[in-house]
């Protein structure tokens, strides 16, 4: 198993870019976990799973929806904060 937390940058809020992480968790399978808007206009997702599956979120995640514009997919390293939500196993759900 397999635990990213990413931020994807670009146009990527008010477009159903969370929608889109949603359905293509599920589409995908195996994938737990959340995905955000954040204040600095960002979307967060933060998944666990096994590293095939996460590679194919994180390829999907970078192309985004239609209307998407991903200029970049950053990767957490180190401790997460613990004010973010934990994840649900077998749950992958906009938060």
């Amino acid at each position: 198993m397999k635990e990213v937390y990413i931020k994807i940058k670009g146009r990527v809020q008010g477009i159903g870019f969370r929608r889109f992480a949603v359905d293509e968790a599920r589409r995908i399978g195996g994938l737990s976990g959340w995905v955000h808007n954040a204040a600095d206009g960002s979307v967060e997702i933060r998944m666990r799973g096994d590293e095939e599956n996460i590679d194919r979120m994180i390829l999907a995640c970078r192309k985004g929806p239609m209307f998407a514009r991903v200029d970049s997919v950053e990767f957490a390293v180190g401790r997460i904060s613990c004010f973010l939500p934990e994840i649900e196993e077998g749950v992958f759900k906009r938060v």
